[in-house]
């Protein structure tokens, strides 16, 4: 069974540590495993495999936008996180979902990875939205980012429009994706862009990849979509995915029936966490 909380806004300093407190309890068998849906305040994060250089914006602007920069310990490059984004930490033991070739009792770290992208490429069908993986890359991308004959970029309405041509390298990113997974319990996870300001993205070369432009359900769309909808649709899918069941909970408190104490601690701590049996993924 998964156990699904919705927070609402939280600020990353608070959600990483409380992804840590949660890791413990995960790790001694205190809590079965949950998955964390929220927003966060703009924020920039750098993963294990972070370049600097892929921050674009000068601290005057990121200061101007109120986007505050953290490091953290999974996989990866560059992000961004802010309202209007569904954000997902799951909190999974792998050791009690088996492989899907039955030759292993764990899942595996890439095929953990591929089942959440197959959670995201769902979700955005549900919301009729063409998504699919890109060879060689790690995340969801939409496939119906298209441009026209003049030249003018816009979602693909009718496939078979023949003033319509599709152009590979003009699928946008809709969905990143950074896990970290220790003793075989995982945190981190993915940001799915629902009705994101995009233009933060220009702060940053998202996930390290150049001349790769990013989207969102609203923009696919053309129009805003609750946040709650896309999160009931994330949460079926993880079921679906996981072939597991699905349980709401209104709170922290109610996985140990008693409040869940977050410690504070230095962000950048995290970088000092690793441990021989950690893995990260981006």
């Amino acid at each position: 069974m998964i156990s699904v909380v919705q927070l609402g806004t939280l600020d990353y300093a608070t959600g990483l540590r409380l992804q840590q407190k949660l890791v413990d309890l995960r790790k001694n068998g205190q809590i079965g495993d949950v998955l964390l849906l929220l927003e966060h305040p703009p924020v920039i994060t750098l993963g294990r495999n972070a370049k600097t250089a892929n921050v674009i914006a000068s601290e005057d602007l990121l200061a101007q936008r109120g986007v505050e920069i953290f490091d953290c310990d999974r996989g990866g490059d560059v992000t961004f996180h802010g309202p209007g984004q569904l954000v997902g930490y799951p909190i999974f033991d792998l050791r009690g979902f088996p492989a899907e070739n039955g030759r292993r009792k764990t899942l595996g770290v890439i095929e953990y990875v591929r089942r959440l992208e197959e959670v995201l490429i769902r979700t955005c069908a549900d919301f009729r939205i063409p998504a699919e993986r890109v060879p060689g890359l790690t995340g969801v991308w939409s496939s119906s980012q298209t441009t026209n004959v003049g030249g003018a970029t816009g979602v693909l309405a009718r496939p078979d429009q023949a003033h319509i041509v599709c152009n590979d390298e003009k699928r946008a990113k809709i969905a990143a994706l950074g896990v970290h997974i220790s003793r075989s319990v995982t945190s981190h996870g993915f940001a799915l862009n629902v009705n994101t300001d995009l233009s933060f993205f220009d702060l940053i070369v998202p996930c390290g990849i150049a001349n790769r432009p990013v989207t969102s359900i609203e923009k696919e769309l053309g129009h805003t979509v609750p946040l709650q909808d896309v999160a009931h649709s994330v949460a079926r899918n993880f079921g679906n995915v996981f072939r597991s069941q699905i349980l709401w909970l209104d709170s922290l408190e109610a996985l140990l029936d008693e409040k869940i104490d977050v410690p504070a601690r230095a962000p950048e701590e995290l970088r000092r966490l690793h441990k021989e049996d950690d893995t990260y993924w981006a």
